[in-house]
């Protein structure tokens, strides 16, 4: 599983503060963040399809974002403000009814309901057949929620809340008073009069009615020692069942038809040191629940013991006699990390975590069938780097600007606080087009640089040297922004889809599947040692040897750092020999082995019985053009499916993801390729027929396959903007040319791709030629086509495919290009 994709920007946003009377001041609560997903956005094409909701709170603020896959939603975003109150961790809670979309809220001193109309009503249509949609916040602002049916003041702050919708349309929040018990706050259905209702839940099997909120204490029949820390409710048929984990380790079951059904006590399912935690309340343990066909409810809860935190899975177990009892499904061990969030499928345990550098840690685990206990690897996308490598030769300016505005890196808002910052705040940005906030950022950063310069004359080294202080100073700011945005705060997964978030303070991740070859490049020398990769290939001893080259692939990734990255970088850039370059690299490598890493990346080759399998097998696993099976052609109308800007932002930053991951794999093993060869007979078995096999097939496929890669990373790494699809195919070649090759690529983006591809790619040559030619046109630099060369190209391109002799004959296209370049050719060059 890989990280893909950043949501720098929510749209259009509204704004609400509700006014609580409440005086101001109490603690600041955490901040806390969560997804919810429709029931029907599994079902292709439907208003819902692969439609969520996802929010973050921080003080006494709550924002609500609306996001599709599939289609632009308009008016998606709202930040509503409770003033003199604090939203509760874990405090908003979403439902959705046949005609309605109800949001619940907890502060710490009051609670709220928003009702909004469902996405069906909004349309008639049951399939989505438009661009873009109204998101169901487009009239929020006409909504009133301070009135007596929608709000309610609490005396007291909860220290954990639970919400549900009644089947008759009340609103129920369960709320764990600081006094210990449950209390649970009933609003009226939103189109009925009524008043609000407080219910105690009582171990003693009864629930009473309360005229006001008396403290539990006061009566003396609990404790606070019942206070809940966690709470969570399912409905289930005609009854809800509301679970209380409690600071004494206890779990609490109750039904909402008046009665305490289960008390657990869940230090029963902890192997040792019971005794010294009962004297240590359980403050931070947490609890979720879950449904499922196979295993029926089911609740998780996370015992968070110092140094040897665990999750286990418990089936509630329903008896004829109306007892409910529990069975452990599964306990699973966590790391070390600080626990931030879990959630729980009906199949997996999903785990997100920070580590001791304050580094995200995302694990998932099957809690049914995974014995060994090993916790599956997440590969979340790591942080900017702390430093930039800026060669002798490269210009400071450029080479922060191209690390500051490439994809996977930095979010716009980071980049805004840091330039205002720098511009000591005497300017507002909002929603500065991306190409627009890099010149911002350069000028900001030139005048900087200019005002501090008080001689006239200094060497340019000296210059240089002024530019990289200056440039770096407003790199750190970024870094320090882009950390804070990036606080992870909680997954959100939809089981439905599998689509899996990560919620961060600043923005949201998709974690998306992971390609084989790359999880074996990717993963830990224990992950692979605890699970070798049997699922890759069935022949045990080909996987072991392919085990085993990674392993020094690994090791060679590590060397490869620094100068010489960017030495073999530059070598690709420059159309420079691939090959070549690698030699340099592992030349470099052996002259500067001061600790005998080449010896143990040696002696590491001498377990892989047979190399040149291993090289192959990888080979293929990277090879563009495989041939891959596909499913049934369907006829529905796909064309809505992952429409949405969002989606192709995915899909593209996947692709980024991939290529970045590949091109590394690819440099590492031509490398490794050139040791074989170093090492020679004492390495390659057969003597000179594996080297000659090495040197005709293996080297140059690998050779290939990262140029490859460097040109996707290279093309999913430049920015593109909106070109008009007539203005670059004027002739209007019908389906000819699909609209996602052409339609968002920059002329320059083209002219840098026929150049990179030029040494080594011989297909389709005429065709290449031809879209250069054609980009020259379109960005007024005819001057450069050789008309000649260009259609000669063409022609011969018209024997492989007859499309091509439609595009060459249009009097349109011919027109178009005669009058770029009247100056430049005469009209018989058209003959």
């Amino acid at each position: 599983v890989a990280v893909s994709l950043n949501i720098w920007r929510f749209g259009a946003e509204t704004s609400l503060m509700l006014c609580v009377s409440a005086p101001p001041g109490g603690v600041k609560l955490p901040d806390s963040a969560g997804g919810f997903s429709y029931e029907e956005s599994g079902t292709l094409l439907s208003i819902t399809s692969n439609r969520f909701i996802h929010w973050s709170t921080s003080g006494d603020t709550v924002q609500l974002v609306e996001q599709s896959l599939d289609t632009n939603l308009l008016n998606n975003a709202i930040r509503l403000k409770f003033l003199h109150c604090s939203v509760l961790p874990g405090g908003v809670h979403i439902h959705e009814t046949l005609n309605n979309v109800i949001i619940l809220i907890v502060t710490n001193l009051s609670v709220h309901r928003l009702v909004l109309p469902h996405p069906t009503r909004m349309y008639r249509s049951e399939l989505v057949t438009e661009l873009q949609m109204q998101s169901v916040f487009t009239d929020v602002g006409k909504l009133s929620i301070q009135d007596e049916a929608h709000s309610f003041i609490l005396p007291q702050s909860p220290a954990a809340s639970a919400a549900w919708i009644s089947p008759n349309g009340h609103a129920h929040f369960a709320l764990a008073p600081p006094t210990g018990g449950v209390t649970v706050v009933t609003l009226p259905p939103h189109d009925q009069q009524g008043s609000v209702s407080l219910l105690e839940l009582k171990q003693s099997s009864v629930m009473q009615r309360l005229a006001g909120w008396m403290p539990s204490a006061i009566r003396g029949e609990q404790s606070p020692c019942d206070l809940a820390v966690s709470l969570a409710a399912w409905s289930l048929e005609d009854d809800t069942f509301i679970f209380a984990l409690c600071q004494d380790h206890k779990l609490r079951v109750w039904s909402f038809k008046l009665q305490c059904v289960l008390v657990a006590d869940l230090l029963d399912y902890v192997p040792v040191g019971r005794a010294e935690l009962r004297c240590v309340p359980g403050q931070a343990h947490r609890l979720r629940v879950c449904f499922s066909g196979s295993t029926g409810l089911c609740v998780c809860v996370y015992l968070a013991i110092p140094k040897r935190g665990q999750f286990c899975v418990l089936q509630l177990m329903a008896s004829d006699n109306g007892r409910y009892s529990l069975e452990n499904i599964s306990t699973q061990f966590s790391t070390q990390e600080t626990l931030v969030d879990f959630a729980l499928t009906s199949t997996d345990i999903w785990g997100l975590w920070v580590d001791d550098d304050n580094q995200t840690v995302v694990k998932y685990i099957n809690f049914e069938h995974n014995t060994a206990g090993m916790w599956n690897q997440v590969f979340v996308q790591p942080p900017p780097e702390e430093e930039i490598h800026i060669g002798l030769d490269q210009d400071p300016r450029e080479t922060y600007l191209d690390v500051l505005f490439s994809p996977l890196r930095f979010t716009a808002e980071a980049i805004v606080k840091a330039l205002q910052i720098y511009k000591r705040g005497t300017e507002r940005f909002v929603d500065v087009p991306w190409d627009a906030l890099k010149k911002e950022v350069t000028l900001a950063v030139e005048n900087e640089l200019q005002s501090s310069v008080t001689e006239f004359e200094f060497s340019q080294e000296d210059y240089r040297m002024l530019q990289v202080e200056f440039w770096s100073k407003f790199y750190a700011c970024c870094l320090q922004y882009q950390e804070a945005l990036s606080t992870p705060l909680a997954l959100h997964i939809n089981q439905a889809t599998a689509m899996v978030c990560l919620l961060k303070k600043g923005f949201v991740s998709f974690l998306l599947p992971c390609f084989a070859v790359d999880h074996l490049y990717l993963s830990s020398d224990l992950f692979l040692c605890v699970s070798p990769p049997m699922f890759v290939w069935s022949d045990s001893d080909l996987s072991r040897d392919v085990l085993q080259m990674v392993q020094c692939l690994r090791m060679v990734s590590d060397c490869v750092q620094g100068e010489m990255a960017c030495e073999m970088e530059k070598a690709l850039e420059l159309l420079l020999s691939p090959e070549r370059a690698a030699e340099q690299v592992l030349e470099n490598m052996l002259a500067n082995d001061s600790e005998n890493v080449i010896e143990d990346i040696t002696n590491k080759l001498q377990d892989v019985r047979n190399p040149l399998a291993a090289m192959g097998a990888l080979l293929r696993e990277l090879d563009l053009e495989t041939d891959m099976e596909t499913g049934p052609e369907t006829t529905a109308p796909l064309s809505q499916l992952y429409g949405s800007t969002v989606a192709v932002s995915v899909v593209c930053q996947a692709v980024c993801q991939v290529a970045l991951t590949r091109a590394l794999l690819c440099r590492d093993l031509l490398i490794l390729q050139h040791l074989y060869l170093r090492l020679g007979d004492n390495m390659l078995l057969a003597g000179s027929a594996q080297s000659l096999q090495l040197q005709q097939d293996l080297i140059p496929r690998c050779s290939h396959l990262l140029c490859c890669y460097y040109l996707l990373k290279q093309l999913s790494q430049t920015l593109a903007s909106p070109v008009p699809l007539d203005t670059l195919w004027p002739s209007n070649p019908g389906f000819l040319f699909p609209e996602c090759m052409m339609g968002n690529c920059q002329y320059t983006q083209l002219q840098e791709y026929v150049r990179l591809i030029g040494p080594w790619c011989q297909a389709n040559v005429g065709s290449c030629r031809f879209i250069l030619g054609q980009a020259y046109l379109a960005s007024g630099e005819g001057q450069k086509v050789n008309l000649t060369c260009v259609f000669r190209s063409c022609i011969r391109s018209v024997f492989r495919c007859k499309k091509w002799f439609c595009l060459l004959l249009s009097e349109s296209l011919k027109l178009c290009v005669y009058m770029h370049l009247s100056d430049n050719c005469r009209k018989s060059d058209w003959q």
